[in-house]
């Protein structure tokens, strides 16, 4: 393999100008940048990332936290976040934690203290006071997916708006007894985006005076979560409400087997709406509001080098839009 002494040679310079014109650090001529630059490419000359953490002072690491692998959101979002930090030449550290396990607690106690990283990725999870303050400690520049403190940065889209849009559209639509199904009962204190997403369908039921019909079957945001809470709520005839609306896009397909499993028929006598649009929710024809996960990861990235360039910035909140997409999983009670 070609060295940075090859490099050098090629291009007529000493190495310290060679390194300093890849790494980008100290001063360095646009012509001889230009030329130390094509002698490397004619070379497939590759820096060592060791020898280039030395030179810049970082690791070129980045810690991303993430409380599933296996689900298609944070599988999105994941694949954002990688294709940001390989445009930076950046490497991905995956830290998948769930909650309340020891794993969880020996992270923010031992592992992400000891880790040298340029930056923490913060992805769909609700920290303790006492584990924000640990990440708060480890003095890397952090950035969440879906915020949880003013003193962090962050990037999401409006989860309770998402959920307001999805409200109204039944209610446009005639319905009144309108349930939201999915989401822990304590989404409050785990769960930030959850929480969010049924404050908003609240918001939409006071405004539209259908307070007496709020209430919400609770189950994870699973698939197999919507299905159990679909059949529960959907189970009693005495009193099933005419629409669902989901806590995410899984959430509303399991609901949707739940009716069906119940001989419903959606949407002549169920109206459904998820929010997410999942890979999915075309396969079964489900209406939704649409967020982009991909993009928010690619955008996660891009926020973080920005606080890794000014740490002491004041914090930015970015949201991204969303919007309703129509389908065939929702349409005007039946009189």
């Amino acid at each position: 393999m070609s060295t940075i002494a090859d490099v050098a040679a090629r291009a007529g310079v000493s190495k310290a100008t060679a390194s300093r014109a890849l790494s980008g650090g100290g001063y360095v001529s646009q012509e001889t940048r230009a030329r130390v630059q094509a002698a490397a490419s004619e070379l497939a000359y590759v820096a060592h990332s060791s020898a280039t953490s030395l030179a810049t002072g970082r690791s070129l690491s980045v810690g991303v936290i993430m409380p599933a692998l296996d689900r298609w959101f944070f599988a999105e979002l994941l694949a954002g976040i990688q294709e940001g930090l390989l445009a930076s030449g950046q490497d991905l550290v995956l830290y998948g934690i769930q909650e309340g396990t020891a794993e969880r607690a020996r992270l923010f106690e031992e592992v992400l203290p000891r880790r040298r990283l340029d930056g923490i990725i913060a992805v769909g999870i609700q920290p303790s006071a006492h584990e924000l303050e640990r990440l708060i400690q480890v003095e890397s520049p952090l950035v969440s997916v879906g915020a949880y403190s003013e003193d962090t940065s962050a990037v999401s889209i409006d989860d309770a708006a998402a959920a307001r849009i999805a409200t109204e559209h039944l209610i446009d639509l005639g319905h009144r007894d309108i349930a939201f199904l999915g989401g822990r009962a304590d989404a409050a204190t785990h769960a930030f985006g959850d929480e969010q997403r049924r404050s908003g369908y609240r918001e939409a039921m006071n405004a539209a005076g259908l307070a007496d019909f709020i209430r919400h079957a609770d189950g994870a945001p699973t698939m197999p979560g919507g299905y159990e809470a679909g059949v529960r709520i959907l189970g009693d005839r005495q009193n099933r409400p005419t629409a669902l609306v989901a806590v995410c896009d899984e959430a509303a397909i399991g609901g949707v087997i739940g009716a069906r499993r119940l001989g419903l028929s959606v949407p002549a006598e169920l109206s459904i709406v998820g929010i997410d649009d999942h890979v999915h929710a075309e396969m079964f024809a489900l209406t939704t509001v649409r967020q982009q996960p991909r993009v928010q990861g690619r955008a996660a990235v891009d926020l973080l080098r920005q606080r890794m360039e000014a740490p002491d910035a004041v914090p930015e909140r970015r949201v991204l839009p969303s919007e309703l997409v129509v389908r065939a999983s929702t349409a005007a009670p039946r009189t």
